[in-house]
């Protein structure tokens, strides 16, 4: 039976520039304390899954440093403040990093990325009517862009060769949305 646990300390280990390091002190149900590692995510995020008039969906292929490998993703991004809209969030992070502008933005589904010990939050929008633009990266990107079709992508996630969690989460609750789950 899951019983309530209680903080009773918080201390910052380390502050980072997008996320600060905790060591949370848990009282147990029986009496006992454990210390618990706790990332504070400040600003929260956006994601896009983008999807073009042909029906393939605008991916990013970069460099990720904590699995020292080239993933593919949708785009996203922090908020540039808490106040941020993650909307206006979304709209900007899929500009910045394909270049597209959508005119029709819609939200697909919000995720918590890792709730045994992060608060990340992360809304994921669906954004069609894409025109193309130019891309503005950040000084610190370098990404590529690959257009895929829906079925290749679930191919990828069902293959262990996305395991991105937004990337997942936002290209099964797409799939679902146009091939609904039926129940027998």
């Amino acid at each position: 039976m899951v019983q309530k646990l209680k903080r009773v300390k918080r201390e910052l280990v380390r502050k980072g520039t997008i996320v600060d390091m905790y060591a949370d002190h848990i009282e147990m149900p029986d009496g006992k304390t454990v210390i618990w590692d706790y990332i504070e995510h400040r600003k929260g995020a956006a994601a896009v899954l983008a999807v073009l008039p042909d029906g393939k969906i605008i991916m990013v292929r970069q460099y990720r440093n904590a699995l020292d490998r080239i993933t593919l993703e949708i785009p996203a991004g922090a908020r540039d403040d808490v106040s941020e809209d993650t909307a206006v969030c979304a709209k900007r992070e899929l500009e910045e990093e394909t270049g597209y502008v959508c005119g029709k933005l819609e939200k697909l589904l919000s995720l918590k990325s890792t709730v045994a010990f992060c608060n990340e939050f992360i809304d994921v929008y669906l954004a069609t009517e894409l025109t193309p633009g130019k891309q503005n990266l950040d000084e610190d990107e370098y990404i590529d862009l690959v257009a895929c079709d829906l079925s290749e992508l679930c191919e990828k996630v069902y293959a262990g060769e996305i395991q991105d969690a937004k990337t997942v989460a936002a290209i099964l609750a797409y799939a679902n949305r146009k091939q609904p789950l039926t129940q027998e």
